[in-house]
């Protein structure tokens, strides 16, 4: 997104564990902060360029480009 600073999209994490994902996400951009969220969590559809949803599966792995929404 170009209103937001930094880095804003991690494809490269897919299929790393969640906690790995969240520690890379905010030292590469350290203006956001990463959550980790097991899929089918029900979150808020806001938008915020200081916020990135890291969604995993019940084994913890990243299943979707974490991005920031």
């Amino acid at each position: 997104m170009s209103e937001c600073k930094g880095k804003s999209s991690w494809p490269e994490l897919v299929g790393v564990q969640g906690t790995e994902a969240e520690a890379t996400i905010e030292r590469e951009n350290p203006l956001v902060d990463a959550i980790v969220l097991l899929e089918g969590t029900p979150v808020t559809k806001d938008f915020r360029c200081d916020r990135v949803w890291v969604w995993v599966d019940t084994n913890g792995i990243v299943i979707k480009v974490p991005i920031i929404r």
